[in-house]
């Protein structure tokens, strides 16, 4: 591919994922970032002289940080209209030929390679606790059972317990939270690891990638700490293709030898992998078995979106909103649609405020939310869960369900 193909790939992965990032749609989003980051570095690998590498490597660790951030969750606002400036890459225009890089590259761009790997992974001691999620009883009560009741009292499970789960439901529903939670129940070393960026050709074989996440696992387990490997979207990693290539083989293989590594040798050890899916149907039947517990996160009941109205809405100035009505009003909304849904009006408030040109007033304050405003932004929004997707979700639990 030409380097001017291969810069517009970049514009364009790069372009998509600073929207889904505005839009809060994070997996996705993680998804582009670290597709313009694989073009990025191919650029710099390809074309070692070219006199754009300095900038393009410098492109690659902001997306790589802003990944860390989506999938750590802190601090986690998309980039605004000036930010996205820093992240967006602009399409360049060719003159003379390109100068040899200078000296001071080549070994920017040898670091930047060997910890390519480590940037695949967010390690970390989250500081998530039960109360922070709001409904998902059962889905708190599975993962105690298989996760915290062991790490208390192993000595009370001598057949063992489940060490691969499962967590599959529609998008926004709290399956990253729930996982990092449990993490934090355990004090474990909770190591966050996007399925898109294993499958990263430019981080090298990906089925190396598996192993050295496993080692590192097993590592820690060594000097007596608990650890929760978290995979996100992990049908793009073990999910069923019509056309796969022989790498794809390979890291699946990897991954069955690792599972089944941490399955059968185990013995009483604190090592877990939970993987996040929104299509459970898409995984690979040789690998559903090996996630012995295979837990639905569903959309929130009405308890839930009570507390979760509660939760977003507590800063903001309302006059005369019941936050019980909206929980009935918005049966089968995720969790993600239902913060929109708070942010969705406080934005029609402040935008009122800036139309009025009184915002730069710093005396000014928007007019108080009210009923109304909630039904009018939810009468142009509707759930990004279907009926249809629901169904299809409880059949698959009906078929695989093992909580």
């Amino acid at each position: 591919m030409a380097i001017n193909e291969l810069e517009s790939a970049a514009i364009k992965y790069a372009s998509e994922a600073i929207r889904l990032d505005n839009q809060g749609s994070k997996g996705m989003a993680i998804t582009y970032y670290q597709k313009a980051i694989d073009v990025l570095l191919k650029i710099v690998n390809l074309y070692p002289n070219y006199e754009l590498n300095r900038i393009y490597v410098t492109r690659a660790m902001a997306y790589q940080e802003r990944i860390k951030v989506l999938q750590t969750g802190h601090c986690a606002e998309a980039p605004d209209e000036e930010g996205s400036a820093v992240f967006e890459i602009k399409p360049i225009n060719r003159g003379e030929p390109a100068p040899k890089a200078d000296a001071k590259q080549q070994p920017q761009l040898q670091q930047q390679k060997k910890s390519s790997y480590e940037d695949l992974l967010v390690v970390d001691k989250p500081n998530v606790r039960w109360d922070d999620i709001s409904g998902l009883e059962m889905t708190k009560k599975a993962l105690k059972e298989a996760i915290v009741y062991p790490s208390l009292r192993s000595d009370l499970f001598p057949l063992g317990w489940p060490r691969g789960i499962l967590l599959y439901g529609p998008p926004g529903c709290g399956k990253t939270l729930t996982a990092a939670a449990v993490a934090t129940e355990i004090n474990a070393a909770f190591y966050s690891v996007d399925a898109a960026s294993i499958m990263s050709k430019w981080l090298g074989e990906a089925e190396k990638n598996v192993a050295k996440l496993f080692r590192s696992a097993r590592e820690r387990i060594a000097n007596n700490e608990a650890v929760i490997i978290f995979i996100d979207e992990i049908d793009s990693l073990l999910g069923v293709h019509s056309n796969e290539v022989g790498g794809e083989i390979r890291v699946r293989n990897q991954f069955l030898k690792e599972m089944d590594g941490i399955i059968d040798k185990g013995k009483n050890s604190l090592l877990y992998v939970i993987g996040a899916t929104n299509k459970p149907w898409a995984l690979d039947w040789a690998f559903i078995r090996r996630f012995q517990k295979r837990i639905y996160v569903p959309v929130p009941d009405y308890e839930a979106r009570l507390r979760m109205f509660q939760i977003y809405t507590q800063s903001l100035g309302m006059e005369g909103v019941s936050v019980e009505e909206l929980a009935k009003m918005t049966e089968g909304y995720s969790g993600s649609d239902i913060r929109d849904i708070a942010q969705a009006v406080q934005l029609k408030v402040v935008s009122e405020l800036f139309e009025a040109g009184l915002a730069l007033d710093k005396a000014s304050k928007p007019r108080p939310i009210r009923m109304e405003d909630f039904k009018e932004v939810l009468a142009r929004r509707k759930p990004s869960v279907t009926k249809e997707m629901i169904r299809a979700y409880e059949m698959w639990e009906e078929n695989f369900r093992a909580c």
